[in-house]
């Protein structure tokens, strides 16, 4: 198996990871592409704290997102990607700041979907939610970004050339003949 592509890429600090894993605190802690499986931990902060003093279920469904999807990912080719077409989140207990481990896998994988599962665990060993998602296999997804990307910088220079404001004596010219137009249709 390859181990290239922006997941491989972040895991094995060849880059950064994601903001979204960043602020999740996320961390691999084992995978197995063959198998589409996956343990990730995460660290759930007080910031992520809701009123009642549990985290709050967002956090709580990111943090599955951000398991299933990889399990996935993991053994895509490089530059394919999977985004979520659907994320259904059953909370089971509150979750407490700290240490939450994520375990995801592939349920099911077709050519251009598939279908995962799986949960978060609290340090005692407790599911605290789990989680089932679709997502869409997109080939070349993240190369063709980066390939729109690339040119859309290039385009965007290209258009500030063009737009680039007119020296200020263009400015006054146009002024001058708008108001010598404007004396011609009064």
């Amino acid at each position: 198996m390859e181990r290239e592509g922006p997941f491989w890429d972040a895991v094995e600090g060849r880059a950064p990871l994601p903001a979204a894993a960043v602020t999740l605190g996320w961390q691999l802690v084992s995978v197995s592409p063959e198998e589409g499986t996956i343990e990730v931990a995460f660290t759930a902060s007080e910031a992520f704290l809701n009123p009642a003093g549990v985290i709050q279920g967002g956090f709580l469904a990111a943090m599955l997102d951000d398991t299933l999807g990889p399990a996935l990912v993991a053994g895509l080719s490089p530059g394919d990607f999977a985004p979520t077409t659907d994320l259904h989140v059953q909370f089971l207990r509150p979750a407490r700041p700290g240490r939450l481990l994520g375990r995801g896998r592939v349920v099911r994988r077709g050519r251009d979907v598939a279908f995962l599962a799986g949960e978060l665990l609290d340090e005692e060993g407790a599911i605290v939610a789990m989680a089932t998602a679709t997502v869409q296999i997109r080939p070349r997804m993240l190369r063709d970004r980066e390939h729109r990307s690339q040119a859309g910088q290039h385009a965007g220079l290209q258009l500030r050339r063009q737009t680039a404001s007119p020296p200020p004596s263009a400015i006054s010219d146009w002024h001058t003949r708008s108001a010598a137009d404007a004396d011609v249709e009064t």
